[in-house]
């Protein structure tokens, strides 16, 4: 496409003087997005100018046409535009290829050089700050975003989650009122370095994730009381004795425990408890944790079997005085049994030698998470046969009887913002007699102002976490192959 430029003079654009006296023209060709799937490029004859203001330095400008030309480009500010965009959103070679579906092809590097060009605009004055952390490599390096609570953006990304970093940051940026975070102590020594005037509220989903935490431990140690009944009396497999092993698992488990907890009080450190001992830093923190050694000594649970399903109905049938394992066997395909006819081999066999009694019933006992998500979710949101299994599992095991009251307590303080009764919670849990409850007490009190203000003000970092996921997601579109920078740009201009 071919234009010519209409106008009768153009304005200086070191001086602004109007100047309709030609020097000489030219032709400038400029690519524009694609009309029906075909590139396009446009052809436009444009003026060299006399500028006539003698205080000028300039002695000959080009005219340039509004929302067409810039100086130097050889591309419209329209697919400038959306190339940056598409920059941002692919990166750069997935955006490469994108452009070529777009019939404007441009290269990897031109994609990240238009990304990098862009201007991170300046965030202003922020009143509610959201601040998380999330990882470059887990385990290893952490980064850390900066949330705008009021419009849900991310305005910032630093490159480290000291508190020293977000201090600075603060200082850079007063005017925040409200600060909301996770319960990690960096970031809680940066709000009150950097902005120590401001409300530091503890997010509500931490708060509820270190106590889910909890409770999954406390039901682990308290594995056994899942069972419905004894694996005496259960309809399964005899499976072989396991009575030697678990001796000495539990006598070597003891002895650790004594030995870590020993070093630990005498004023040795966990790395150095680690070292001594040979064992990885994680094992010797979950040893310091247990109150006891019986919390370490869990049982196994068994998996559930193919058979367990169609147990009420090989009862049935023996009842009925077929035994014949290939004919029940034959039943149970028809019923859509997929394991295999040995197995029904083996159950029939402890019937026939009464080492096991028939029983419709199986030992198969809800795993340990399972029960920790029936505890923490509302009763009102568990199913009926979820209250049934929580239910039984609370008759029989007082300690677990004892978390779900506190539990229910304290969700009902998280939701309804009631948080003038959490003296009243924390002293509960540390006379409940469970430690692992107890030890998520001493936890709250350590950051009590933020925890109270959590379960009192309506703030939440729900946005902050909504952030952090799409960054997760930008982060492992660009494979670690971009640097810090080009993820700071993706993340904070994304629309």
């Amino acid at each position: 496409m071919e234009a010519d430029v209409s106008a009768a003079d153009a304005g200086c654009p070191a001086c602004e003087s109007r100047s309709a006296r030609v020097h000489s023209r030219y032709q400038r060709v400029l690519a524009d997005p694609a009309i029906g799937g075909r590139p396009t490029l446009l052809r436009v004859r444009v003026r060299r100018f006399f500028c006539d203001n003698a205080a000028c330095q300039r002695r000959t400008f080009v005219e340039q046409v509004p929302q067409l030309t810039t100086p130097y480009a050889r591309r419209t500010p329209l697919l400038r535009g959306v190339l940056e965009k598409i920059a941002l959103v692919l990166g750069g070679r997935p955006g490469a290829r994108m452009t070529r579906l777009l019939a404007v092809e441009v290269s990897r590097t031109t994609m990240l050089r238009l990304a990098r060009a862009l201007p991170v605009p300046a965030p202003g004055t922020i009143a509610v700050v959201g601040v998380d952390d999330f990882a470059f490599r887990k385990g290893n390096t952490y980064g850390t975003i900066i949330v705008d609570m009021d419009t849900g953006r991310p305005v910032d990304l630093l490159p480290d989650r000291h508190g020293d970093t977000f201090a600075e940051w603060l200082r850079a940026h007063p005017g925040a009122q409200v600060i909301c975070r996770d319960r990690a102590s960096g970031y809680a020594e940066g709000a009150r370095l950097g902005a120590p005037d401001a409300t530091q509220v503890a997010d509500r989903f931490h708060l509820l994730q270190n106590l889910t935490k909890a409770v999954d431990r406390v039901v682990r140690a308290h594995r056994a009381c899942l069972k419905d009944r004894s694996e005496a009396e259960a309809v399964a497999q005899p499976r072989p004795s396991t009575e030697g092993e678990p001796g000495r698992r539990a006598e070597v488990t003891r002895q650790r425990h004594a030995e870590i907890h020993a070093l630990h009080t005498t004023g040795i450190g966990t790395t150095a408890i680690s070292r001594a001992l040979n064992l990885d830093g994680k094992t010797v923190r979950r040893y310091l944790r247990a109150a006891t050694a019986d919390e370490l000594l869990t049982e196994t649970i068994p998996r559930p079997k193919d058979l367990d399903e169609h147990t009420a109905y090989l009862v049935s049938r023996w009842e009925q005085g077929c035994t014949n394992a290939v004919r029940l066997t034959t039943e149970l395909r028809e019923r859509g049994y997929r394991g295999s006819a040995r197995t029904v081999r083996r159950l029939l066999q402890t019937w026939r030698d009464g080492t096991i009694k028939p029983t419709a019933v199986t030992a198969i006992a809800p795993k340990p998470r399972e029960v920790t998500g029936w505890i923490i979710r509302p009763a009102g949101e568990r199913t009926e046969d979820e209250q049934r299994g929580l239910d039984r599992i609370l008759e029989r095991c007082d300690s677990l009887r004892t978390v779900d009251r506190l539990v229910s307590d304290f969700a009902g303080m998280l939701r309804q913002l009631q948080g003038q009764h959490l003296d009243t919670w924390i002293a509960q849990a540390k006379q409940s007699g469970v430690a692992h409850l107890a030890g998520f007490a001493t936890g709250l009190i350590k950051d009590y102002d933020a925890v109270r203000n959590g379960l009192t003000l309506p703030y939440s970092s729900g946005a902050v976490e909504g952030n952090v996921c799409r960054l997760k997601t930008i982060k492992r579109q660009m494979y670690g192959r971009a640097n810090f920078d080009l993820l700071r740009l993706r993340v904070v201009l994304a629309e």
